[in-house]
């Protein structure tokens, strides 16, 4: 047997051996898709459940609401502020946490070889506990008689507590935190590649330091912050514990909005129609992503 009659019985058997798994993820992706894409075409049943009766409603009062006394039609001013909530507290969480993660991740990238990975370990001990217990651990420091507030009180810098919990605020602070590494990992990966011999020649090129930001250290690291921001943004834009134990229910996000529909408010197919609206908002926000991090640099 020819080496090109191998080649293509190896990457057979390659494709045959990688079906099962195939299959498996298909069938697990796009079913439950399929599954929430068609309730949300259907009625809402009499006490939950849908009613197999095609309908666009849910569609409908996604974006509008109607008058129950004269019919009139109106923005759905609840739905849309929800929405817009999560769009805000999400596109603030990442800068905050690429803020802070920059730093971060450029001081470990810096700091000798045989010491990065005890950095390292440090970000992501995090990750050994449980979500929730994270956001109680958040609750008792922003609380009114938490750390910070008792901190702040004993210093004389305020005379009572500053109401920080079940506010945005606290929802913000909250995500900042927990995906905080999510943004610092991707980051140090990319400045642990720079070449800081850049750095030296931009020095001789008479570069001020925000022009050695601007112009070398920000393009070459983007791929680095297009990762960092999808990974932050995209889970913070589904958040649900962290709204729902911070905010108090009173500052919900469209995560808390697409649960309150299906469990209390049993109004099914309006919860699947927010559901695929929160999957184009994250397909979406990939695709400008993706088409940021591979668009070149106009200065290189």
């Amino acid at each position: 047997m020819s080496a090109l009659g191998k080649g293509r019985s190896k990457g057979s058997n390659g494709w045959l051996l990688s079906m099962p798994a195939l299959l498996l993820l298909l069938v697990a992706a796009s079913g439950p898709l399929l599954i929430v894409v068609t309730y949300s075409f259907l009625e809402k049943g009499d006490y939950s459940g849908v009613r197999w009766v095609f309908s666009g409603d849910a569609w409908f009062r996604v974006l509008f609401q109607k008058d129950i006394f004269d019919g009139t039609v109106s923005l759905a001013d609840a739905n849309l502020s929800i929405i817009w909530r999560s769009v805000k507290l999400s596109l603030s969480t990442a800068v905050i946490a690429f803020a802070l993660g920059l730093p971060t991740a450029w001081f470990i990238a810096t700091r000798p070889p045989k010491y990065r990975a005890f950095w390292l370990f440090l970000i992501t001990i995090p990750f050994w506990t449980n979500l929730l217990i994270r956001t109680f651990a958040i609750m008792e420091v922003i609380r009114n008689q938490g750390l910070l507030n008792t901190f702040l009180i004993h210093y004389g810098l305020i005379s009572e507590p500053i109401q920080i919990l079940y506010t945005d605020t606290a929802v913000l602070i909250g995500m900042a935190y927990v995906y905080l590494p999510l943004m610092v990992l991707p980051l140090f990966a990319a400045i642990d590649r720079f070449d800081f011999r850049l750095i030296e020649a931009g020095y001789d090129l008479y570069a001020s330091r925000l022009q050695i930001l601007r112009r070398v250290i920000l393009p070459i690291i983007r791929p680095g912050i297009v990762a960092g921001c999808i990974l932050v943004f995209i889970p913070s834009l589904g958040a649900y514990v962290t709204p729902r134990v911070l905010g108090g229910g009173k500052n919900m996000m469209i995560g808390n909005f697409i649960e309150l529909q299906f469990g209390q408010g049993q109004n099914w197919p309006l919860g699947a129609a927010l559901s695929t609206v929160l999957l184009v908002v994250v397909l979406g926000s990939l695709l400008i992503f993706t088409r940021v991090s591979s668009r070149e640099d106009p200065h290189g």
